[in-house]
């Protein structure tokens, strides 16, 4: 009896110790240009897209195994393994579409930052350099344990989510119709508001950043199947607090026929609706997620486009050991914050167009995972099963068919 308790208790303190990883990158997920997408998406179809997190959440939870996989058995990130195998020119032309989605990316994290602030009456020229700078420090004078701890605090306060949408008073009727026959026309602007979830739910710096986190945490495959505990949980918090933003403002901002632009709309107008407790959580909940995402963003970039040409990264490193991560990690950050400031800057289209963005990008990442997963000399014996490959392939051609509607559509619609 003592040895089985004694067994479980090692086995519950062995997950604990793995912790992090894919409830990280999972809760980084749900950042401003996500709850930003999922709040307009729901303002304007109510809750008839909320059917498109369920496709998400099976495809997330199969990519971010196949990261795990690869960085525990290979020990290199997933940059490094494009480079290696695709060579530099295709690795550059990569890149540099990421890197420009990413900035685009961080730039609306600051923007969140802003519009969260100015709901509690602070400028967003006190909240954004405070925030900048903080964020900076944490990064480049901490260590990898202690962001992580930080990290997985600001995950937990995401749930508050779920408080705010309940406090909207939800049709559960409503929702259960929709998901299972959404009511809908499908053009230009609901292709890419799906494309836009997509992109959000399932972004391609994600899967750059799970597999770095996982060789830097040091994970082997005898603890594999507690890393694919966290991927789980970490997966259902991404969909559980993107469901509750969407409810949220279908059960408020819809039902009274409220448009919005941004995150920061919504926050404001649960005012009246919901009362003002529910708008403020709503609004703290995007300033941790702003933050949060503010420093996990250009991280995860500056790792994955060091690890692609070559140059040392990692937190635990020194400014010396990996000078070229740290500039382009502050180079990342300096850009999105001052954007931010300039006034009058398009917010709005930066966040809505980089999701678009990272689902049209999103097939070319997946297309380079999937080739390297099913290499037998990188992965041995550890290669996918056909399921894994059905749902990756499966995925790539449906984010294909949706780019390309998106494109062609309105060429087809002003032919006629």
């Amino acid at each position: 009896m003592f040895k089985n308790k004694k067994t479980l208790f090692s086995q519950i303190g062995l997950f604990l110790a793995i912790l992090g990883p894919g409830i990280i990158t999972g809760s980084v997920d749900n950042d401003a240009g996500g709850i930003t997408t999922y709040s307009v998406a729901a303002a304007v179809y109510g809750y008839n897209l909320i059917w498109t997190l369920i496709p998400s959440f099976i495809v997330l939870i199969v990519i971010q195994e196949m990261n795990a996989r690869m960085g525990i058995v290979t020990g290199k990130g997933l940059a490094d393994l494009i480079r290696e195998n695709a060579g530099v020119k295709i690795t550059f032309f990569i890149f540099v579409g990421l890197l420009i989605a990413d900035i685009g990316n961080t730039t609306t994290e600051f923007a969140g930052v802003a519009g969260s602030m100015e709901v509690f009456g602070v400028s967003k020229y006190i909240s954004v350099p405070i925030v900048g700078f903080l964020i900076w420090f944490l990064v480049v004078k901490g260590t990898y344990k202690i962001a992580e701890r930080i990290f997985l605090l600001f995950s937990v306060s995401l749930l508050m989510y779920v408080v705010s949408a309940l406090m909207g008073k939800p049709h559960w009727g409503e929702i259960g119709h929709a998901i299972i026959h959404p009511e809908m026309e499908l053009n230009t602007h609901s292709i890419s508001m799906i494309i836009g979830i997509i992109g959000t739910t399932i972004a391609p710096w994600m899967q750059f950043y799970m597999q770095s986190s996982v060789i830097e945490k040091g994970l082997k495959m005898k603890q594999y199947k507690y890393t694919l505990i966290d991927i789980v949980v970490g997966c259902v918090a991404t969909v559980v607090v993107a469901f509750f933003i969407m409810v949220a403002c279908a059960s408020t901002l819809h039902e009274n026929g409220v448009q919005i632009n941004e995150a920061k709309d919504a926050a404001l107008a649960l005012k009246p609706l919901a009362g003002e407790f529910a708008s403020q959580l709503f609004a703290f909940g995007l300033f941790i997620a702003s933050v949060f995402s503010a420093t996990i963003l250009p991280l995860a970039t500056a790792f994955y486009v060091c690890e692609a040409f070559g140059f040392e990264a990692g937190i635990d490193k020194k400014w010396d050991e990996a000078k070229e991560f740290y500039v382009l990690y502050t180079g990342i950050l300096i850009i999105g914050a001052v954007i931010i400031l300039v006034p009058n800057a398009p917010l709005i289209a930066i966040s809505l167009w980089t999701q678009v963005i990272n689902g049209m990008l999103l097939p070319v990442v997946l297309v380079c995972m999937i080739l390297l997963v099913n290499n037998k000399k990188i992965m041995g014996e550890y290669v996918n099963k056909p399921i894994n490959n059905i749902i990756g392939w499966g995925a790539i051609t449906v984010l294909v068919v949706l780019s390309l509607v998106l494109l062609l559509l309105p060429i087809f619609t002003n032919a006629n």
